[in-house]
């Protein structure tokens, strides 16, 4: 359940933590015509970055060009947390990151595991996000849309919504 005292109070810790916590979200770059697609997240949080595992041999690699702005867009385990994120993204085969990053999931994916000629990594360096957490207490729920339904000028308060803007890292 997505804490809506968290969204308030700590909104990036409980981002990062919520895409921490998801096998996939679903990654695209802004203008292009192509449709976004799932990717498998690794947060460093220090530097506000996700990485990717991915093929060089992918279409998302070749539409990606220096200053590429991409979204990365997150629904929560118990789909009560979302969340839309916006920066840059390039291509880095950053050996580092591989080891740091790999696990058996991974490897399935590689025929010739960290040595695949075809692996490579995307870094997606977050600006911004926008966040909703909403309740998933259905009493709760219940409780704000009849409060609603019974004053003219009360909206439901079932959820939380944040803009979080982050450093830039050089």
């Amino acid at each position: 359940m997505a804490s809506l005292t968290e969204a308030r109070e700590a909104p990036e810790r409980q981002l990062w933590d919520e895409i921490d916590n998801i096998h996939a979200g679903m990654l695209g770059i802004e203008g292009s015509h192509m449709h976004f697609q799932p990717m498998a997240p690794h947060v460093d949080r220090k530097t506000s970055t996700i990485w990717f595992f991915t093929k060089t041999d992918t279409d998302l690699v070749r539409a990606i060009r220096p200053g590429t702005r991409a979204h990365f867009c997150v629904v929560g385990k118990n789909h009560d947390y979302h969340a839309c994120l916006a920066g840059t993204l390039e291509v880095r085969k950053d050996p580092a990151k591989i080891d740091n990053y790999w696990s058996a999931v991974t490897a399935a994916w590689y025929e010739n595991g960290k040595e695949d000629s075809l692996l490579t990594m995307l870094a997606f360096r977050v600006d911004d996000a926008e966040i909703w957490a909403s309740t998933d207490s259905s009493l709760k729920f219940g409780w704000e849309i009849a409060k609603a339904n019974l004053t003219d000028e009360k909206v439901p308060e079932v959820g939380v919504k944040q803009h979080l803007a982050f450093p830039q890292f050089h």
